[in-house]
């Protein structure tokens, strides 16, 4: 049984998350950048082949009142790159995914200003065990 992998989705990092092989726990993964996007999707790629990922869940950021956002479009932008690799792309809504992964680190005594990339990957895993919560079978 292969991989999921969690993508939390940023103007200047991307933040990643696995899951174990029998899909029951998301854990951060590593954060990349995300200016050049023929980069990100070719560490997509080798994460995808090292890591043997099944299938990939993007966190998709919709306003509070479920309204489409400049953001939104960009994320959906993304994932349609990303479904070019082959394998299914899944989008899950990531409202305040951030902020609980910025409360979660700040409860464990984790300084969140000069970790920027702990948070994104930390979001990416909550966004990434909100999917796995609601699929188990």
């Amino acid at each position: 049984m292969g991989r999921i992998l969690g993508i939390d989705h940023g103007d200047s990092r991307i933040g990643l998350s696995l899951s174990d092989p029998l899909h029951m726990i998301a854990s951060p993964y590593r954060t990349i950048s995300a200016r050049d996007g023929e980069a990100v999707i070719h560490s997509l790629q080798e994460i995808i082949n090292d890591k043997n990922v099944e299938m990939i869940v993007i966190g998709l950021p919709v306003g509070m009142k479920n309204q489409v956002t400049q953001r939104t479009i960009i994320v959906k932008e993304f994932a349609e790159q990303v479904r070019s690799i082959g394998v299914p792309v899944i989008l899950e809504d990531e409202r305040l995914s951030s902020v609980s992964a910025t409360k979660a680190l700040v409860f464990q005594n984790v300084k969140t200003g000069h970790n920027k990339g702990l948070v994104d990957q930390t979001a990416a895993a909550i966004i990434l065990q909100q999917y796995l919560d609601r699929n188990r079978q």
